[in-house]
């Protein structure tokens, strides 16, 4: 899944935590690039509980991880967010499927 900002995709980190974080837009889960971290607009989703941004959405419900509200998310909420795929990142999943599965 790319940066839902600026369409970068994650890398496999070195060792260690991953630097993007996870984010709540428009009741989807969202990945941050560490770039667009730095910004203070995310334009993130935030509890209507405490305020907090700190949200997780599972399984049709989103999560406070500050306060622990829960809410059933919209079930129009993943027609919201939209992310064109980058050039060429079809052809990239074929091939690590193809290395991961032993295809020729």
């Amino acid at each position: 899944m790319p940066c839902y900002r600026c369409g970068a995709r994650q890398t496999d980190p070195v060792r260690g935590a991953s630097p993007w974080q996870r984010g709540v837009r428009n009741e989807s889960q969202v990945l941050i690039c560490p770039d667009c971290q730095r910004l203070h607009d995310l334009d993130l989703d935030s509890c209507g509980t405490c305020g907090s941004t700190a949200l997780i959405c599972r399984l049709g419900e989103v999560e406070c991880r500050s306060c622990g509200a829960v809410w059933m998310a919209r079930s129009d909420a993943t027609l919201a967010v939209s992310v064109e795929p980058p050039p060429g990142l079809s052809a990239e999943v074929e091939a690590a499927l193809n290395r991961v599965l032993g295809r020729a």
